[in-house]
């Protein structure tokens, strides 16, 4: 009876395992159009760099920051944002001499006049001094949210990298919090700062939410905490920093591609060992989210156990890429 029993049971772990790989998500290649941008100066088709190569087709310039924004549809949202953004990099070069950035917009197959918008905000708040670019990706069908970030980020040439929603709905300013978080860090500065709205939990923008919303989050991270990912308070807020090592060693391990990609990074950081330190940052309510709350919510929910079954049968292993050293080896 116990031999029954105990092969019943090796059957369903097969067969789970089996459902596991089938469904779980595989990432294409970029195209051979993705590997190139065009310059929003010149119009020159150029080759993007490779975050893990370390190297730049167009010279060895290093920016101090990478800022990596996913967008979707986002004409009537991202303007606002790219003028904050920029304005506030642009006072930081006037500032500090030493500072550079680049920002990478990925256009994650939008219908509408994302890309034209992008480039028309970039020629008009960035020039061709050396210390400013501006890179747009243009994928040719929709990835999601978490395909939009990884293949911006694999193409980053920062020594910091943030990737920030299009929303808007973050102060873009508290990037400097993020980075003072990190640069706070030993073992060479490496690490991932996550910016979080949990001290926001009984604020007014909060509170006003409707009842199935909060009931949803609650949900959510009650659900985060029993599958052993709960140390982080708030794993969604679509404004994180990486220092280019931590990037080097996360991106590359990347499968989901959707809303819930965040939970997969930070379980990789985990995995990897690589610090992860909670910011607290200044955010608002902003109109326009793509996400439908059942529908989305179900979505997540069941991406969210394919992470981590997929995971605990090794169907997916975290490796650090050959030439690049994880934390636990020093």
């Amino acid at each position: 009876m116990i031999g029954y029993v105990v092969g019943f049971i090796f059957a369903c772990i097969i067969l789970l395992g089996l459902i596991l790989w089938k469904i779980a998500p595989n990432p294409r290649e970029p195209n051979e159009s993705e590997k190139y941008y065009f310059d929003v100066h010149t119009t020159e088709k150029l080759p993007f760099p490779s975050l893990i190569e370390e190297s730049d087709p167009q010279g060895q310039f290093t920016p101090t920051l990478t800022v990596v924004i996913p967008a979707y549809n986002e004409a009537e949202r991202i303007p606002e944002m790219l003028k904050e953004t920029l304005e506030y990099l642009n006072d930081r070069i006037t500032e500090d001499s030493g500072f550079s950035y680049e920002i990478i917009v990925v256009d994650d197959g939008s219908t509408d006049d994302t890309v034209k918008i992008a480039r028309k905000c970039a020629k008009r708040l960035t020039d061709s001094s050396g210390k400013k670019e501006f890179r747009i990706l243009k994928l040719t069908t929709n990835r999601g949210k978490g395909g939009a970030v990884t293949q911006g980020i694999m193409v980053s040439r920062g020594s910091k990298v943030l990737f920030a929603d299009a929303d808007g709905a973050t102060k873009f300013s508290d990037v400097k919090k993020l980075e003072l978080a990190i640069d706070d860090k030993e073992d060479g500065g490496i690490c991932v700062a996550v910016g979080s709205r949990a001290h926001m939990v009984k604020s007014e923008a909060v509170v006003k939410r409707s009842f199935i919303r909060n009931f949803v989050m609650h949900g959510f991270h009650t659900i985060l905490y029993i599958l052993g990912i709960g140390s982080i308070r708030d794993t969604q807020c679509g404004f994180k920093l990486l220092s280019r090592n931590a990037a080097q060693q996360i991106i590359p391990n990347m499968h989901v591609e959707g809303w819930i990609f965040d939970i997969e990074l930070l379980l990789i950081a985990q995995m990897l060992k690589i610090p992860i330190v909670e910011v607290p940052v200044s955010w608002h309510e902003v109109g326009g989210s793509k996400i439908s709350l059942l529908k989305d919510s179900i979505r997540m929910l069941l991406d969210l156990l394919v992470i981590r079954l997929n995971y605990a049968f090794g169907i997916w292993v975290a490796r650090v890429p050959q030439g690049l050293y994880s934390k636990k080896d020093k």
